[in-house]
């Protein structure tokens, strides 16, 4: 599938009519239910498939954030044989009390994998608490920027991320 036809896709499932409240309070008679496209097997396919020019040289963990990082790592680690970790919102407090879940990331090479990146607020929040167990981090992957305001701040960070598509693309098909 060519990036034009994936963004076309993605558009047409996930994007939905109707009256809507926003996490923000307001109501909206659109909205972008990412897990549409997350839970289609040919989309994620295709988007990993897409993903994998993105990711940098070097990369050795891949870290999909709770929860659309998950899907998208996972069909990218299946894609490229990098091993994938999944990284909590906060660590477990029962059983291994960990953080993330899967290989040992410390000391290596991670990349962070999302699915929208609107402000990069959990992506700081988690890319902290990552370095603070060890990991080397400088890159973040998402599917679809939502807004620059988040690139900018990730950026203040040392991170530098990288969209397959950006809200306005997606806009394009409406």
């Amino acid at each position: 599938m060519k990036r034009d036809e994936l963004c076309k896709s993605i558009y047409e499932v996930a994007h939905l009519n109707g009256t809507f409240k926003l996490r923000s309070g307001q109501i909206s008679n659109e909205y972008f239910d990412k897990y549409l496209f997350e839970s289609n097997p040919v989309i994620l396919r295709e988007i990993a498939k897409h993903l994998v020019e993105q990711v940098p040289e070097g990369t050795e963990i891949l870290a999909g954030l709770e929860m659309g990082g998950i899907p998208i790592a996972t069909a990218l680690s299946i894609e490229t044989g990098i091993p994938v970790v999944f990284v909590r919102k906060k660590a477990k407090e029962y059983g291994t009390c960990k953080l993330a879940e899967g290989t040992d990331f410390r000391n290596k090479k991670v990349c962070i994998i999302e699915d929208v990146v609107t402000t990069g607020g959990q992506i700081l929040l988690s890319a902290e608490d990552l370095r603070g167990f060890g990991a080397k981090l400088e890159n973040v992957l998402c599917v679809i920027e939502r807004n620059p305001e988040g690139r900018k701040k990730l950026r203040e960070s040392g991170l530098e991320l990288k969209a397959l598509f950006t809200m306005a693309e997606l806009k394009e098909h409406e």
